[in-house]
């Protein structure tokens, strides 16, 4: 009943993870209206997430300026620091930790002209095994008398994927992303939004590291290279709403489709509630809800070795779900009668989030036969601590 592990050098970082942490993040979540250029603020926030045996801590920065009237000018710097003992890497090389710093920056400058405002960005991410550079464009119009707001944007990734202790490999993968939304006031409480993406990604599209097993014996097993498809398209509906209720307070709401040419179908909606009491403190409380199918060349026991054109044992191509509670806490400090600075706030965000796997399996537990061992969960928490000043 021990796995009989291929040696290998290097070890599992879930990346995916990234993708889950990175839009929590208030911080790289401010939004501009079309006819406004986004206000002229610095953000300074430090981030962790714990979970799954990977803790991901670090810094990020914020700058946004304007020059003149029309033109907006925005800076980002954001750290992540990794230290993985995953149950990838326990599954392949039996224990260990791993540990990288992934360091993104990005530059974006936006142009007002009238009721329309356009968008320019790049952002560059390294890693010690990963190298991505993104550009992208977008541009929002505000019409039938700014009630409603109609934006579309388009990005490009190009990606140099690697492989540590092994300075041959080289592989590249792309991306194109097509979005369109449409946001319109409905009443003076509700507004609603609509919107569509459309993404295309092909070259090198699965870890270099993450390996699949299947069937040696009857008590144990194997591992080998996952092989994907060199290609992917998937798409993406949201629907959210706001209503402001007669106390300052908010509801929010939103549901998002996904589905994807590998057979993944997932589901999300979340709600929300942001409060606002005594002066300058505001308290927000919220809910979501994500299930997902998995992807049709997925398994998470293969029954002998190459037995399929394309294998996949990553647990973020299963058949899985979440749930995320959390809440958050803010006080404004009131407008400085000296200095640059127009207002502050200091913020605080806390989820808490429970992943439980339907047909991933707990492959470190080597007294069961392959293919018995409980079904993998766990939980993670996910902190924010950011600073905002306007000037």
């Amino acid at each position: 009943m021990v796995p009989k592990v291929v040696p290998e050098a290097v070890v599992v970082v879930t990346k995916a993870l990234h993708l889950y942490l990175v839009p929590l993040i208030i911080l790289f979540s401010i939004s501009s209206n079309a006819a406004v250029l986004p206000e002229e603020r610095a953000d300074a926030l430090y981030h962790s997430y714990s979970g799954g045996g990977i803790d991901i801590t670090g810094p990020a920065v914020l700058v946004r300026t304007n020059a003149g009237d029309s033109v907006s000018l925005s800076a980002k710097h954001y750290v992540d620091t990794i230290s993985s003992a995953s149950i990838d890497v326990e599954v392949i090389l039996g224990a260990s930790t791993y540990e990288e710093e992934r360091v993104e920056n990005s530059f974006s400058i936006d142009f007002l002209n009238e009721k329309t405002l356009m968008s320019l960005g790049y952002t560059n991410s390294k890693e010690n095994d990963f190298i991505a550079d993104t550009i992208s464009f977008g541009i929002s119009q505000d019409v039938f008398g700014d009630l409603t707001t109609v934006s579309m944007g388009y990005a490009h990734g190009s990606n140099k994927v690697g492989k540590t202790g092994d300075p041959l490999f080289s592989e590249i993968s792309q991306s194109d992303n097509f979005n369109l939304s449409l946001a319109q006031v409905i009443t003076k409480n509700l507004i609603m939004s609509a919107a569509f993406d459309v993404t295309t990604d092909s070259g090198f599209l699965n870890n270099p590291y993450r390996k699949v097993r299947y069937i040696d014996t009857p008590t144990t097993f194997l591992l080998e290279n996952e092989v994907y498809p060199k290609t992917r398209t998937s798409n993406a509906l949201a629907v959210r709403g706001r209503y402001f209720l007669p106390y300052r307070a908010a509801l929010h709401a939103e549901f998002r489709r996904f589905t994807d040419s590998w057979g993944i179908a997932g589901n999300n909606i979340e709600l929300g509630y942001t409060h606002p009491f005594a002066k300058n403190w505001t308290i927000e409380t919220h809910f979501r809800t994500y299930a997902q199918s998995k992807a049709n060349f997925y398994s998470d026991l293969f029954p002998y070795s190459n037995a399929q054109n394309f294998m996949a044992r990553d647990k973020e191509l299963s058949t899985f779900n979440n749930s995320t509670i959390g809440f958050g806490v803010s006080y404004e400090f009131a407008k400085s009668e000296v200095g640059f600075i127009d207002k502050a706030s200091v913020n605080f965000k806390f989820d808490h989030i429970q992943f439980n796997y339907e047909d991933f399996r707990d492959a470190r537990l080597t007294s069961y036969t392959p293919g018995t061992e409980p079904l993998y969960k766990f939980s993670a928490n996910i902190m924010q601590l950011f600073v905002s000043v306007w000037f």
